[in-house]
């Protein structure tokens, strides 16, 4: 059974700083697209980093980036998101995928084949 957890979430004043984990188990995701959703209250949801599992260049939408670092842990089976410099725009619950096909960034909803729990951020001002 596959399972994507995460974790890492919290509160944090703007400006600071958090790492989510995704521990992901079950299945080999060798050659899987990752990557992390958000969705804050009243929005779409917005797909904001992704890597390939086995290595490759990351991608990040235009609202994180150089804020925000994505990394995996192969040993671990563990995705990560490193969230730096974090703004109140910033809040949202996000979500960790994992797509089999996906071949081009950002990853589209209907292509995850598989969604963690996801995890709360909230950022104050």
């Amino acid at each position: 059974q596959v399972q994507l957890v995460d974790s890492g979430g919290g509160l944090v004043q703007a400006g600071g700083s958090l790492r989510l984990s995704c521990a992901a188990s079950g299945h080999t995701f060798s050659n899987y697209a990752m990557g992390w959703f958000r969705q804050a209250p009243g929005k779409e949801r917005e797909f904001v980093a992704g890597i390939r599992w086995n290595g490759g260049s990351a991608f990040y939408a235009d609202s994180v980036k150089g804020r925000f670092t994505i990394s995996r842990d192969i040993a671990k089976n563990t995705l990560y998101l490193q969230m730096n410099s974090l703004k109140p725009e910033d809040t949202a619950v996000y979500v960790c995928v994992a797509d089999q096909i996906g071949t081009s960034w950002p990853l589209l909803e209907y292509e995850v084949d598989y969604w963690g729990q996801g995890t709360q951020v909230t950022v104050s001002s």
